[in-house]
């Protein structure tokens, strides 16, 4: 789980992300950027009802991206928000093939140090 300073919580930075933020797609994943005035990055993920009905799966989705967020957190360049966006088809690639796809957008996004 990640650490409540590395969380996007509030309804106005989410939507501040989403209106101003740059985007990049990879498979079954969207991300959307954008700097923050702080010191660290702040995730948040969307896992929408048209991925499954079942919040159990929706929930299940979340956790394995947060925990591949986790893993690489200390890669990841500080002082940005960032939201990755599930779309359907992802419930049905396992954990590895998720890791690949963060490490790409990442990759895309120029956003790890190095």
């Amino acid at each position: 789980m990640l650490s409540k300073t590395n969380r996007l919580k509030r309804k106005k930075d989410i939507e501040n992300v989403f209106k101003r933020g740059r985007g990049f797609k990879e498979g079954f994943l969207i991300l959307k950027i954008i700097k923050n005035n702080l010191k660290n990055s702040r995730f948040a993920f969307v896992v929408s009802r048209k991925i499954s009905r079942k919040a159990t799966l929706r929930n299940k989705i979340k956790r394995k991206l947060s925990e591949l967020v986790r893993l690489k957190i200390k890669r990841v360049k500080g002082g940005m928000d960032f939201i990755f966006v599930a779309v359907p088809g992802l419930e049905e690639k396992d954990f590895w093939e998720i890791n690949e796809t963060i490490n790409k957008l990442f990759q895309k996004a120029k956003c790890l140090e190095e």
